[in-house]
This record gives structure tokens, C-alpha cells and sequence, in this order.
């Protein structure tokens, strides 16, 4: 079953440097049907859907430890087996000296023509991935990014901005 947020939701989560979950908030919790206790301490991959490129999840840990911030479609897997899609914005959290010492996501609600765009993209990438690796699946993403003239950020930013 396919679960959608509400147009006011904001599913907030943080993660220590591992990816290890050490905040989520009640929506989160709803959405992804875990309790709050099955939850920390966890790696945030506990929802990962297996319709998600690994070169999206690839490209975000490429570019947040670089303290740059990442805005992303991603469809996750809930614990009884419902589908949700996001839009995501991931950054990082640094200290007064600028060291990173977590990382901060907030998603929001997708916009349903973004994501009708997004499926046949993910698709082809996953069935790249599989046949071919994660390496040839990213380059489908930057050649489609070549060709749109656009930055990661820039194209999902004006599809959800359509």
C-alpha cells in the first residue's frame, strides 16, 4: 500500500556520523510504522525501499560531508511493508568550529507530478545497478543531469517547485 503525508507533515530525523538514527520525530515514527524504540540506534537504512538507487544514497554521501546540503526523492519501506514517498533535504549539523557532528533530514510531501517523473528514472537506474553496479547507474544520473543542464539539486528542486 502506498501511504502519503499530509500537505503540512514534516517527518525529522537526525543521525550520528554512521547513519545511525539519534532523533525522529512522531511523524516519522507514523509514517515508517516503527516505534520509537525500534528506531534509535538503528541505521537509517532500516527503511530503505529496494526501489531506491544506491546511486542517489551514493551521490547524498558524496556531497554532505562536504557540508553541502542535498534535496532528494526517495521512496522508503515502511516496517509492515507500505511504500512512502519524501522530499527530502539532508544537511549537515557542524559545531562552532564548522566540524560536522551529525546529520539533520527533513522531508516533506512530494509533489505527485515530481514523482511520476522520478519512477522511470529510479527504474532504469535500478535495472542498471543490478545488471551493471552502482557506478554504471550514476552515470545514467549525470548523463540525464548533462542533458537537462542542471545540478542534482537544481533539477529536483524545480520538479518539485512544478
Amino acid at each position: 500500500m502506498l501511504k502519503e503525508m499530509k500537505e503540512d507533515d514534516f517527518i525529522v530525523s537526525k543521525t550520528d556520523l554512521k547513519g545511525r538514527i539519534t532523533y525522529c520525530n512522531q511523524i516519522f515514527m507514523e509514517m515508517a510504522e516503527y516505534s520509537e524504540d525500534e528506531l534509535l540506534g538503528k541505521p537509517h537504512s532500516i527503511i530503505r525501499h529496494p526501489d531506491m538507487p544506491k546511486a542517489v544514497f551514493r551521490y547524498l554521501w558524496d556531497v554532505i560531508p562536504k557540508k553541502q546540503e542535498v534535496f532528494a526523492y526517495v521512496v522508503n519501506k515502511t516496517k509492515n511493508g507500505n511504500d512512502y514517498w519524501v522530499y527530502a533535504n539532508i544537511t549537515a549539523t557542524l559545531d562552532v568550529k564548522g566540524n560536522i557532528v551529525d546529520y539533520y533530514s527533513v522531508r516533506r510531501k512530494p509533489n505527485p507530478k515530481a514523482i511520476e517523473v522520478i519512477i522511470p528514472v529510479y527504474k532504469k537506474m535500478i535495472e542498471v545497478e543490478k545488471k551493471e553496479g552502482v557506478d554504471a547507474s550514476f552515470k545514467i544520473l549525470t548523463d540525464i543531469l548533462k542533458e537537462k543542464g542542471a545540478s542534482y539539486d537544481e533539477l529536483i528542486i524545480s520538479l518539485q517547485n512544478q
